[in-house]
């Protein structure tokens, strides 16, 4: 069975009602990046931080996959399907996929922030993270967020599936985030590869394989053109 090792970005998640990154209309509108998305905005305001991934938190969970979410999680039939996802979001598990690595971290989970690599399921019914909120050691809980300006530690372990991969897709990112971006540079050579999205997405890579569609529509075109592998 062929390994198809698949990237998404928020463009994944944009029909499920997730607004993506970097639209004009995005989630990110109404605060810079330094105000919620750093170690340093956390120790200056940790309220306004917690209350930002709270609301983000309540909003996926009124959310439901979408058909390319679904879409990916069949492709498991006929491949050894991994997903790398730049995402935050559950949708990929919630599909049914089962191998999927989050490289930028997983919004249903907390961390310590004096072990940001053991994580914490947040229930969905009480789905806050309040000041005052500890790990057994009294250790203030934070999103299990990749935040910016922090290591990626999942990020070796993405190189070798691409690595490992016989196929790749790439969906619904622009490509610009490091080190999510760099990933394509472990595709070998003659390897196909596939990348999804409406609008136009600059490479240096001249062996891609085009596919200008939304998530759902252009994971269902992407499935037909995998019937014709040999």
């Amino acid at each position: 069975m062929k390994k198809l090792v698949v990237l998404t970005g928020a463009g994944m998640s944009a029909e499920s009602g997730i607004s993506t990154f970097r639209d004009s209309d995005g989630l990110w509108e109404n605060y810079r990046v330094e105000e919620v998305a750093t170690p340093e905005a956390f120790t200056r305001h940790p309220q306004v931080v917690l209350d930002f991934y709270n609301q983000r938190r309540r909003q996926l969970l009124t959310c439901e996959p979408n058909l390319g979410h679904y879409g990916l999680a069949a492709l498991e039939k006929d491949f050894d399907v991994e997903i790398i996802t730049q995402n935050v979001d559950d949708l990929h598990e919630r599909a049914g996929s089962s191998n999927v690595l989050h490289l930028h971290g997983e919004l249903m989970k907390s961390c310590s922030v004096k072990d940001t690599g053991t994580p914490f399921d947040i229930p969905p019914e009480h789905p806050d993270i309040h000041i005052g909120d500890t790990d057994s050691k009294g250790n203030q809980l934070r999103p299990f967020i990749v935040w910016f300006g922090e290591a990626v530690p999942m990020i070796d372990q993405a190189i070798r599936l691409v690595e490992e991969s016989d196929i790749v897709v790439v969906i619904g990112t622009s490509l610009n985030v490091y080190p999510a971006a760099g990933l394509l540079n472990y595709v070998r050579r003659g390897q196909p590869i596939y990348l999804i999205d409406p609008k136009e997405v600059n490479t240096y890579r001249t062996d891609i394989h085009f596919i200008r569609a939304g998530a759902s529509e252009g994971v269902k075109q992407l499935t037909e053109l995998l019937k014709d592998l040999p």
